[in-house]
């Protein structure tokens, strides 16, 4: 997320990153798909992230306007405590691992976030959240690497951790057949964790 171009136009989207250990775990249980199936186009790790809001295509005047709004409801609300688990795809195109812990009050934060942005005057495609972790996309040939990549990593259980900050994320290139990559436009720390009680709950897959 490291592209500082300026455009009149940018993909924006609000979105949560995993803390680098949490990263790492799971890059080590995907080094045998990653060997077995070359030809899917792999997200950079660096890129990880599980989007609570995505305001597409949107001109870049909306970022100043987002930004005092962001910045307070990220301070106004508690981190949460999430994991990642397992694998799936969307129609076999797209590879994704699976978000396990408080996620009520992740679908909360995003019902939050979505209606912040629509109080900022700015509107968007509503889309049903599945919370998820994009890994990968396949080949318009290939409809069997994601499947059978997404089966290696059902037994996948990472470890706990809280939600740092929450992100402010554009891309402005890579569009068109190469790879997308993204950029932090700004990022803002979360209150401190809330009881640890208050996060059991059971899995909850996108």
């Amino acid at each position: 997320m490291d592209d500082h171009t300026e455009t009149p136009t940018l993909r924006v989207f609000v979105a949560l990153a995993p803390p680098d250990d949490a990263k790492d775990e799971l890059a080590r249980a995907l080094r045998p798909a990653c060997a077995r199936y070359p030809r899917l186009r792999w997200n950079r790790i660096e890129d990880w992230h599980i989007t609570l809001a995505f305001l597409g295509e949107q001109p870049s005047t909306v970022v100043p306007r987002l930004r005092a709004a962001l910045a307070d409801r990220a301070t106004a609300h508690p981190a949460l405590e999430l994991a990642l688990r397992g694998g799936g795809h969307f129609d076999q195109r797209l590879l994704w691992t699976g978000i396990d812990g408080d996620v009520d009050h992740l679908h909360q934060l995003a019902t939050d976030v979505r209606d912040l942005v629509r109080s900022c005057g700015i509107e968007f495609r509503e889309r049903p959240l599945r919370p998820h972790l994009t890994l990968a996309r396949s080949r318009r040939d290939d409809a069997v690497s994601v499947p059978l990549a997404a089966a290696g990593l059902t037994g996948f259980t990472g470890r706990p951790w809280h939600t740092a900050r929450l992100h402010l994320v554009g891309s402005n290139i890579g569009r068109g057949p190469g790879p997308i990559h993204y950029r932090d436009i700004e990022a803002w720390p979360f209150a401190t964790p809330t009881d640890p009680a208050r996060h059991e709950g059971t899995p909850t897959e996108p």
